[in-house]
């Protein structure tokens, strides 16, 4: 079966899903390709997605002028993805950045400050005995304090997003084709994107937007500089009764000058097994996945029981008073660029590439989307209020 598109974006993930709702909204002939999340990870053979979960922080408030630009945009567009696809995602809780106060040796909270303002965004900082009075569910080490977002900030659920994105992109026109892509071949005036179950699409452009599996030389012919960490999130179940003393806790991020102890945490989220998660995430070490087979393994291993100990550990300190029903934990993968920011750029003449989240990158998709179908469709990137050109690095 052969079909042919101006596009084809490959990975219907967070960004690959925004991106086709862009280039379809522009009213390109697009075609998303990507699989559904399989029922039975440790069983699965082929590829996987982090979006694979049921919240994620979002919030304007930044250390980086980039990243909290990418947020704004991507918040204020919320509302007309929900209404082009009648599907909600968002929860409007709130998010805390808590970290060392200002005017010491670790300026980061100066830096939200300052990315902050920029935007204009309303987010006051409470420090002292503000902090524990103003968030009751969390105890903080002496000396810190917090940089509030109460509105446009709390967390989105990714599964609901990509399926909102996907609708959206859908309803104004685009094919989507729900199957894995083996392979990805440049032509001398096509690209072909071939699929597991034995599709032949062509397009005069392709956008691969597959996140850690992006590292695969069956997609990318030039291998980019993309370091895919493991990674384990660890979910708290909240007992039925104790819901409601949760009620009007924010999302919280806590940034320490040492990786073991920053992390982040979600208020109660709904799953599909019907109970409610507190869900903590932060690694104490990196360990960077050597291809994209290790990839596929890491997903299928179940996560690490170590850092998920680690992560118990920095919620019983943070939240002393919660008594988790039980624990699990989950393996995702986060996958870090050059620069630190999403590498938007071509690959080679007619295959761009759109990747490179840096752990950041849920809640801003859909403005790193639109920079990719804008990259797609006008054959350069023109994003001169950034302070980055996205730029793609090579190994």
């Amino acid at each position: 079966m052969s079909e042919s598109f101006d596009f084809v974006v490959v990975g219907k993930g967070m960004m690959g899903a925004a991106a086709a709702r862009h280039l379809s909204l522009a009213g390109a002939s697009v075609a998303l390709v990507g699989p559904d999340e399989p029922e039975d990870w440790a069983s699965h053979g082929g590829v996987f997605a982090s979006h694979y979960d049921n919240a994620r922080i979002t919030r304007t408030i930044d250390a980086d002028p980039v990243w909290a630009r990418l947020a704004r945009r991507s918040i204020d567009r919320y509302p007309e993805i929900a209404d082009a696809s009648g599907m909600d995602f968002y929860f409007e809780s709130g998010c805390l950045i808590a970290a060392p106060a200002p005017g010491g040796d670790f300026d980061y909270l100066e830096k939200v400050e300052r990315a902050r303002d920029r935007l204009g965004v309303e987010a006051p900082l409470i420090g002292g005995g503000a902090l524990a009075k103003r968030f009751p569910w969390f105890r903080f080490a002496a000396g810190h304090a917090g940089v509030h977002e109460a509105s446009g900030a709390g967390y989105i659920n990714p599964r609901a997003l990509v399926r909102a994105q996907t609708k959206a992109a859908e309803r104004q026109g685009a094919r989507i084709i729900r199957s894995e892509v083996v392979s990805v071949s440049e032509e001398v005036e096509q690209v072909v994107v071939a699929t597991a179950d034995g599709r032949a699409i062509r397009a005069g452009r392709v956008l691969v937007a597959a996140g850690g599996f992006s590292l695969s030389t069956a997609l990318l012919a030039r291998p980019i500089d993309l370091d895919v960490k493991a990674r384990s999130v660890l979910f708290a179940e909240v007992g039925e009764d104790d819901l409601p003393g949760f009620e009007g806790m924010p999302s919280l991020i806590v940034a320490a000058p040492e990786q073991e102890k920053s992390y982040y945490l979600l208020p109660p989220v709904a799953y599909a097994d019907g109970k409610h998660y507190i869900k903590i995430g932060g690694d104490p070490t990196d360990r960077v996945l050597a291809g994209e087979p290790a990839v596929r393994d890491w997903f299928r291993s179940g996560g690490s029981a170590e850092a998920a100990s680690h992560m118990d550990g920095l919620l019983s300190e943070v939240m002393p008073r919660f008594k988790p029903v039980s624990t699990h934990f989950s393996p995702c993968v986060t996958s870090f660029t050059r620069h630190g920011y999403p590498y938007i750029g071509f690959a080679s003449e007619r295959v761009a590439v759109l990747t490179g989240g840096n752990g950041q990158a849920a809640k801003s998709s859909d403005e790193i989307g639109k920079l990719g179908a804008m990259l797609a469709m006008e054959g350069r990137l023109n994003a001169s209020e950034y302070e980055t050109d996205f730029a793609v690095a090579f190994q």
